[in-house]
């Protein structure tokens, strides 16, 4: 009886023991998967390219000396912007002005000598007409006249030169822009040999050049041509920070040669830099773009398009090419191939493949099995775009 008691035990102790894993290896069957879903619509997108360029200033003028002088003064602010026609540089000017001084008393002195001989030639020519005259004396004196104005031509034009040089002693900005630190400081002797002194380069608006591949050029060209050429697009800049700089520009020039090297063709926009909002008088000038400087050229259409979109996050890839899954009639899971065109970091657009008013999965795709029945719902609304 004892054994017989102990046997029971025993076996009641198994079952309990074993109820918890029947429990696990026997789960209740759960609901299909939930997802968020959104419809192919048509939506207005603008259509853009991407490329890599580089600010270059419009104007760029390497300031040199065009007469040989002690430099006396410098009048600018290194690094600071100065308006064309401000006095940059100040060169020794007292040789320069007694050389013009000289030149004025010269021709002076010729007037006078030439006024003379006007005189003596009209006398000449009176006595020619009375039996004292000589035609001798009338064509001598015709070429005194001839020859003091010629004397007079000449010590003006010597003037002029005196003058000219007068006035390099004065180093001018030729056009408004940024000036570099100077090359040479007061004291120094600088001639047309001496280089650059400083460089001055334009900052309002600025060319924007980068280089596309041919064939992308002749597409460019294919596309826009018909729709206005260079009116058609537009130019917007991604700075090295990720920001979107806010002005936009337009393009203004195509290199009419293909690089061999590289199979490119050179394109050039125009944008405009003005000052940044908060630079405060009496300050350095500051402005967002910089001659030299590397950024990312949307090259876009001014006209939106109309085309089948769908948010990125609904598109999955796999060895065969881009794919959604889109929901039938009975809550199912279908797997469809999609061929995707020119699309944005929020949109996809989708050319072939899909059609309009169909439900494609954008949420919970992870969760998804081809043929699977799910639970579709209306997805999140997308985020609002940050602020460029």
């Amino acid at each position: 009886m004892h054994h017989k008691r102990l046997l029971k035990h025993f076996l009641f102790t198994i079952g309990l023991a074993a109820l918890p894993f029947a429990a696990v290896a026997q789960p209740a069957p759960g609901g299909p998967p939930a997802v968020g879903g959104v419809r192919a619509e048509e939506q207005q997108i603008t259509q853009s390219n991407e490329f890599v360029g580089r600010i270059q200033s419009i104007g760029r003028v390497s300031l040199v000396a065009r007469v040989t002088a002690f430099l006396e003064k410098r009048d600018f602010v290194e690094g600071a912007e100065v308006k064309k026609g401000d006095l940059l540089y100040l060169l020794e000017q007292p040789p320069f002005q007694a050389q013009v001084d000289f030149n004025k008393a010269n021709v002076a002195q010729l007037e006078a000598q030439h006024t003379f001989a006007q005189q003596q030639l009209a006398r000449a020519e009176f006595l020619l007409k009375t039996p004292a005259g000589q035609q001798q004396n009338v064509d001598q004196t015709i070429s005194n006249e001839r020859s003091m104005a010629a004397q007079v031509a000449s010590a003006k034009a010597q003037l002029d030169t005196a003058q000219i040089n007068l006035g390099y002693t004065e180093i001018r900005a030729p056009i408004d822009g940024k000036i570099s630190a100077t090359e040479v400081t007061e004291g120094n002797v600088v001639s047309p040999t001496s280089g650059t002194l400083a460089t001055l380069v334009s900052q309002d608006p600025m060319y924007a050049i980068f280089p596309i591949a041919l064939r992308t050029g002749l597409e460019l060209r294919d596309k826009y041509a018909p729709k206005g050429g260079f009116s058609a697009v537009q130019i917007r800049l991604r700075l090295p920070t990720g920001k979107i700089y806010e002005q936009v520009g337009h393009l203004d020039y195509v290199s009419p040669t293909v690089d061999q090297n590289t199979e490119t063709i050179t394109l050039r926009g125009v944008i405009p830099n003005p000052l940044l909002p908060e630079t405060r008088a009496g300050e350095l000038r500051l402005r967002q773009l910089t001659d030299g400087e590397f950024v990312t050229v949307l090259l876009e259409g001014v006209e939106p398009i109309s085309v089948l979109g769908i948010p990125r996050a609904a598109v999955l890839a796999d060895q065969q090419g881009d794919y959604v899954y889109v929901v039938d009639a009975q809550n199912r899971a279908e797997v469809r191939r999609i061929h995707l065109g020119q699309s944005t970091p929020q949109t996809a657009v989708v050319t072939s493949g899909l059609n309009k008013g169909e439900l494609v999965i954008s949420e919970g795709v992870q969760r998804v099995r081809p043929g699977e029945v799910v639970s579709p719902g209306p997805a999140s609304p997308p985020p609002s775009p940050a602020g460029g």
